[in-house]
């Protein structure tokens, strides 16, 4: 969709289809903004010496929430969308990654480096207000590399009511390790196991 050689991944589309924004390595990672037309105008939405990454666009368009390293690890800030220089907030308080937005736009997700899920109530209107993190889950579940670009590892149901995730082990295994069994040319094996048929 680009001409770009930098590497791209991109991590939200707007609710009308219009936009879309990605992360793109330009020596630091940057979140850039596409739009979805005839021309495919792109151009940097947030961009500084750190990195910023994994952007996510509220269901009402208004705010995008990503993440950046510029406090020495990654957080969730928030800006305005698509006029990301109007004001920037700090969401998360004790490191942060893989944002999402509640269906209704009404909660902004993210995950500690803890692996806990955390949640922040975001008051409606034309003005960021939002109360503090309070944890949702805490448990054995995946959620990627601390410092992965490849978006989220997990999802919220459309009515705002589950999570969709990837649980871990439960540490209740006896030793053994799961499998994978190859067979090599199995069709000759299933010849010589059945009879011919004629």
């Amino acid at each position: 969709m680009t001409t770009a050689s930098n590497f791209q991944v991109p991590s939200a589309i707007s609710r009308d289809g219009t936009n879309l924004v990605f992360t793109e390595t330009r020596g630091s990672r940057d979140v850039m903004l596409m739009t979805l037309d005839e021309h495919r105008f792109t151009h940097p939405l947030v961009s500084t010496p750190f990195n910023e990454q994994n952007g996510a666009i509220s269901p009402d368009g208004r705010w995008l929430a990503y993440e950046s390293d510029e406090s020495g690890r990654f957080e969730i800030y928030v800006r305005p969308f698509p006029a990301a220089n109007g004001g920037v907030w700090p969401v998360s308080t004790e490191g942060g990654r893989e944002a999402a937005w509640s269906p209704d736009g009404r909660e902004l997700f993210y995950v500690t480096p803890q692996n806990a899920l955390m949640s922040v109530a975001v008051e409606g209107g034309t003005t960021w207000r939002t109360d503090a993190p309070r944890k949702v889950i805490e448990g054995h579940y995946y959620f990627g590399s601390p410092t992965g670009l490849f978006n989220r590892s997990y999802d919220i149901s459309p009515d705002g009511k589950r999570f969709l995730m990837i649980k871990s082990g439960d540490g209740s295994d006896d030793g053994s390790r799961p499998e994978i069994v190859v067979v090599q040319h199995w069709l000759d094996e299933l010849k010589t196991l059945l009879p011919a048929t004629r």
